[in-house]
Parts: structure tokens; sequence; C-alpha cells
């Protein structure tokens, strides 16, 4: 048996996998810094990792000397339509469908990581990026499994979209606008599907039953509606015939409600809109002229 050349054993990953064990169920992630100076991320497989760059394509290539392979493709797409006004007769090819479904494959594990580093900005990038992947092939793809090979992850990948997107507001102590956030993606998610099969589809879809149950969690952030206290102190007292104090809490309540006029038309748990900073300018009765009078 010939002896392995010198300096061989430095390509083992053993040293990399030292006191990193994979855990099966989780995303197992780490930030590193890379022999480059720059930070990379890693994913623990169960007999290896993965190492991605932080941004760019998460490999470090650039396909035909461009940022991504759909980069490469828009600025094709770009040039025909500059070039004919229009971009009917432009198309992928079965080869260019490849390459964009093999290079989302790559930020799909990268903002799954991502995600479990809290960099919810890069996260919103990778995701937003595979959908325009999805957008690309679905026009352009010139035969239907290009078209339509990666359609059956258009709701996960938003979901994922949705979920940074109000993780990040939520970081930035945002909770309506999270709240906002969650109620569009599942909105957006069930527009996929037809308008009588949307109440179907929302039991059913597991994306809908993630992000419904982060609505949950961040509402129990929000602080307590006073309607919904006084109502319940109302309840109590007309139940323990305390008619003096029920009729108390029944003018604050009715006081409550009519404080603010966006009251009335807002749901359970919101707060009402701030008064606009620039009230609308009255507008003058505009003169009419001799000859208008009285006609």
């Amino acid at each position: 048996m010939k002896r392995p050349p010198k300096g061989f054993g430095q390509l083992d990953i053993g040293r990399a996998l030292a006191g990193w064990n994979f855990e099966a169920g989780q995303l197992n992630v780490r930030l590193i810094n890379g022999e480059d100076g720059k930070p990379k991320v890693q994913l623990r497989l169960d007999l290896g990792l993965l190492q991605m760059e932080l941004t760019g394509r998460p490999d470090g290539k650039r396909p035909h000397r461009s940022p991504t392979e759909l980069d490469f493709q828009l600025r094709k797409l770009n040039l025909h339509q500059r070039q004919f006004g229009t971009d009917a007769g432009f198309a992928l090819s079965q080869r260019d469908c490849q390459s964009l479904r093999e290079e989302s494959a790559m930020f799909y594990h990268r903002y799954l990581s991502l995600f479990v580093l809290e960099q919810y900005d890069a996260v919103i990038r990778d995701t937003q990026h595979n959908l325009n992947v999805l957008d690309i092939c679905g026009k352009y793809g010139r035969n239907d499994f290009d078209k339509y090979c990666l359609e059956q992850y258009r709701p996960y990948i938003m979901m994922m979209n949705t979920r940074a997107k109000a993780c990040a507001a939520l970081k930035d102590g945002y909770v309506q606008t999270a709240l906002a956030y969650l109620r569009g993606g599942m909105k957006q998610i069930l527009r996929l599907v037809p308008k009588e099969h949307r109440r179907q589809a929302a039991k059913e879809s597991n994306e809908i039953q993630i992000l419904l149950d982060m609505l949950r969690q961040v509402r129990k952030q929000l602080p307590p509606d006073p309607r919904q206290i006084l109502a319940k102190r109302l309840k109590d007292a007309v139940r323990t015939e305390k008619f003096e104090e029920a009729a108390q809490l029944r003018d604050q309540l009715q006081a409550l409600h009519v404080t603010h006029p966006m009251m009335k038309t807002m749901g359970e748990g919101q707060q009402p809109l701030a008064e606009p900073m620039i009230k609308p300018r009255k507008r003058r009765a505009s003169k009419k002229r001799p000859d208008e009078a009285g006609g």
C-alpha cells in the first residue's frame, strides 16, 4: 500500500468537526472566521458540514462573472427587453433552469442557517432570491417541468420570508408591525389557492399554522386591552348584583369606545392610530362671478 503524499492529512475535516457533534432533529449552525478573513456560516450534517459565504452565492462563485446565476439571467432579460422593447421571445433553456434550481438549493441551506443565527435581514434577502427564481422560471421556462418544478416550495419560502420580517420587527420592538407582517403573509399564501378552497387550505397548510402559532405568541406580548378589562369587570359586577359599580363601569366603557373615532372599526387588541401631524386645510368657499349668481 502506497503511503499518502506529504500534507495529505491536512485535508481531513475531523479537526473542524472535533467537539461539534451532530444532533438529529435540529439545525446545528455556527459562524466562523475563514482563512480569507471573512466570516462564514457552517451547517453541521451527519457526515460532515456545509460551509457558506454570508453574501453573494453561498459557494462564493460568480457564474458568468455575475454575483449569482439569477443576476446573470435577469441581466440577459433586461438586455433582451432593451433591444426588442418587450420580453416576448425571451426564454430560459433547460440548462438555465437547472442552474437556477441548484443555486436556489444553496440559498435554502443558507437562509435556514441564518434564521437560527437570528440574522433576519439576510434571511429576507435569501428567501426573496428564491422567490425571484420561481418567478423567472415560471414565466420563461420552456417546458412545464422547468416552469412548475419549484412551485411546490413557494408557500414554504413565503412563510420563512414572513417569519423573518416579523422577527426583525420584534427585535426592534415593533409588535404591531410584526402582527401586520404575519397577517399579510398568511393572506398571500392563501391567495395561492382558489378562493373557494382557502378555508380548507387554512386548516391544512403547515405554513399557515406556523404563522398562526407565531401570531398567537406575538399577541401575548401586547399590553392588555382596557376595553376587555372593563367588560370583564362589568360582567362580574352584574353577576354579583353590584349594580352601582356596574353602572360606573358601563359609563367608563362607553366613554372609552367613543374616545377615538377609529376605535369603532378596530379589531380587538389593537391600539388607536395616531392623529395626523399635518391637518388637512379647509377649503375656501369659492366666490361666484356676478354673472353666475342665482343661476
